[in-house]
């Protein structure tokens, strides 16, 4: 990465996902100007960044000392290439806050949101120039793992997305471009899908939730780290590949479909979620299993792009 690094970028919302992004845009050589509204915003921004330094590899050039706070949202984006907003999750509060960021940043310049539950056709509508604002979600926390999901809204243009996508691409990140919009997008429903079923298994008694995690981190979960859902399955089927593993296992596969089961947050059911779960971690250093794990997403993410893999 050049010293210059990939230039100015706002950071609206410095709650937990804004200063992730905030530091992931410091290491890779931005300038960062940034806003929230909350007390004590700045002090907590500049902690976590602190915080989160030591761990991220960063490009020469790379300082915390490059960001700066500012008292209003159209100060923070006036300077800004890229304006990244990761407000709370309420539809009234966009709308307002990205009129505004249309009103103050430089034309063209993409407005993206974190939002992960919200689709940007909710909240481009107010906007002079609907067409630049769009959603980049990470995968928390988005200073360690590269995926963002990029998905424009109705009235979004593609020079936007396409600038979005090699905005987060000069910044370490592995943009995934959707076609069109879905709530959750793609990785918080395929989440979703596994922690239903997880719960389903806790609450019929199948297994505990310290073995249903051993089962997702010793079995399946190592190979996801590495290939996705699909090259996973093509490879299951050997030199026959993926129409192997249909033809062999095809109506085993229906069969599981047909019986996974369905879950929900009932108070028996969050209760039964918690208590495994504190059964789970009882005697274990929590924060230190959080650094070590830190730790080894770096080192995967370092080794699966010198591996080459997709």
């Amino acid at each position: 990465m050049a010293e210059t690094g990939p230039g100015c970028a706002a950071v609206i919302g410095t709650g937990i996902i804004g200063a992730s992004w905030a530091s992931c845009f410091l290491a890779h050589g931005c300038d960062v100007r940034a806003w929230d509204p909350a007390p004590g915003a700045e002090a907590a921004l500049r902690a976590a960044v602190a915080a989160h330094w030591p761990a991220v590899p960063h490009a020469q050039g790379a300082s915390p000392d490059r960001l700066s706070f500012h008292p209003t949202p159209e100060e923070a984006v006036s300077a800004a290439i890229f304006v990244q907003e990761s407000g709370p999750e309420r539809i009234e509060l966009k709308r307002a806050l990205f009129r505004r960021l249309d009103d103050a940043a430089a034309p063209g310049v993409p407005l993206v949101s974190s939002s992960s539950t919200l689709m940007a056709s909710e909240f481009q509508e107010g906007c002079r120039d609907p067409g630049r604002v769009l959603l980049g979600h990470p995968f928390n926390p988005p200073h360690l793992i590269p995926l963002v999901e990029v998905v424009g809204g109705r009235q979004t243009r593609e020079e936007s997305i396409v600038r979005a996508m090699e905005f987060y691409a000069a910044v370490g990140k592995r943009p995934v471009r959707l076609q069109r919009e879905m709530r959750g997008h793609v990785a918080n429903r395929l989440q979703a899908a596994l922690w239903q079923e997880a719960v389903f298994l806790l609450r019929e008694g199948v297994a505990t939730a310290a073995d249903i995690d051993a089962a997702i981190a010793h079995g399946p979960g190592l190979r996801w780290a590495l290939l996705g859902a699909f090259f996973n399955l093509h490879l299951s089927g050997g030199a026959g590949g993926m129409a192997h593993t249909f033809d062999h296992l095809g109506p085993a596969i229906e069969a599981m479909w047909r019986d996974l089961g369905t879950a929900d947050l009932s108070p028996a059911t969050r209760d039964a979620i918690l208590q495994g779960t504190a059964e789970a971690l009882d005697g274990l250093d929590v924060a230190g299993t959080v650094r070590r794990r830190d730790d080894l997403l770096i080192r995967l993410v370092q080794m699966k792009a010198a591996a080459g893999l997709p």
